[in-house]
């Protein structure tokens, strides 16, 4: 694929394309005071975060959403006086996809805290896809430990088996958690429960991927057949391999220097060293993947935050309806 015809390309028609300063205007109800530990918090390494990229990209964003919600429980109560039944609502998922480096969970973080702050006070839960990548000996085994992240590195029907569970109204549900510094999947007895959410954000680089699961012959089942709304984190390529590399050299110089990392052997580089191998990374894993299988979902999305070079919002591109 050619980046950069890919950028340019008219797929985009059916979106509105909002300028950040446009966008900030289109918040109506929503006033918080965000403090410096909420903001340390919220963002993740190198990725800066402030109070003004909350109040001029997430309210509004939280505020769209809020309406979603508000339609979906609507439908809901409908749909139940129709069928005379009186069974509960169901949880709304936000699905949140983009590249390696680009910002997701610092996006779903603040998206999770901002959401509480509707008028309705929704319980919101925060899975990411990571949990659900096939542990480290079974990768080694298929032979595909330098496929971390791919497609197939995932265990899709462990995923699709726990959205099918929470869009089928069942509670209470365990889920797998991922140790960035084994990283491995955890063992069983370490896991996430979640329990009756209003709102489940479900954040990972595969979310909108159509790589399917056939639980029974003639049947495809995508990850993204159980979300209510989707959200894809853009940015170019130069400056995710700026970003990666960035925070690949602060690792370096901090977490890589635990024993326990499993990028410890890493961490007696210098920065020439680190760059390059940070390089040599992206090059030959990460990029593969963006191009292949990730940005090619980009237009799957109801909704697309378009980064500039400091990892802040300048563009957002909304589905039009």
């Amino acid at each position: 694929m050619n980046m950069q015809n890919e950028q340019h390309t008219p797929i985009d028609s059916p979106f509105t394309s909002i300028k950040r300063e446009n966008w900030k205007k289109l918040n109506g109800h929503f006033k918080h005071t965000f403090s410096q530990h909420d903001l340390d918090q919220l963002h993740a390494l190198n990725e800066p975060l402030n109070a003004e990229e909350i109040e001029d990209v997430y309210f509004p964003l939280s505020h769209l959403l809020g309406i979603h919600i508000e339609r979906f429980q609507d439908l809901h109560r409908s749909t139940n006086h129709f069928f005379e039944k009186n069974e509960s609502t169901l949880p709304f998922i936000i699905g949140i996809a983009g590249s390696v480096a680009v910002g997701k969970s610092t996006t779903a973080r603040v998206l999770q805290r901002v959401l509480t702050l509707l008028p309705s006070k929704p319980k919101v839960d925060l899975v990411t896809t990571d949990g659900f990548l096939y542990p480290n000996h079974i990768l080694n085994e298929r032979g595909i430990m330098n496929r971390k992240g791919f497609p197939e590195s995932y265990d899709a029907k462990k995923l699709i088996q726990f959205l099918s569970a929470i869009k089928s109204g069942m509670g209470s549900l365990s889920v797998p958690l991922y140790s960035h510094l084994e990283y491995d999947v955890l063992p069983d007895d370490q896991q996430q429960l979640i329990h009756h959410p209003d709102i489940l954000i479900v954040e990972g680089i595969n979310v909108l991927q159509v790589n399917s699961q056939r639980p029974r012959k003639g049947h495809s089942v995508f990850v993204s057949d159980f979300f209510d709304y989707t959200i894809y984190v853009h940015a170019s390529e130069k400056n995710l391999l700026e970003w990666y590399t960035n925070r690949f050299e602060s690792l370096r110089r901090t977490a890589f220097q635990n024993p326990a990392s499993f990028f410890h052997k890493y961490a007696d580089m210098n920065t020439e060293e680190s760059i390059q191998m940070a390089h040599q990374i992206w090059n030959e894993i990460n990029k593969p993947n963006l191009v292949q299988n990730i940005l090619p979902t980009r237009y799957r999305a109801d909704l697309i935050l378009e980064k500039g070079s400091h990892h802040f919002v300048k563009n957002v591109k909304v589905r039009k309806i």
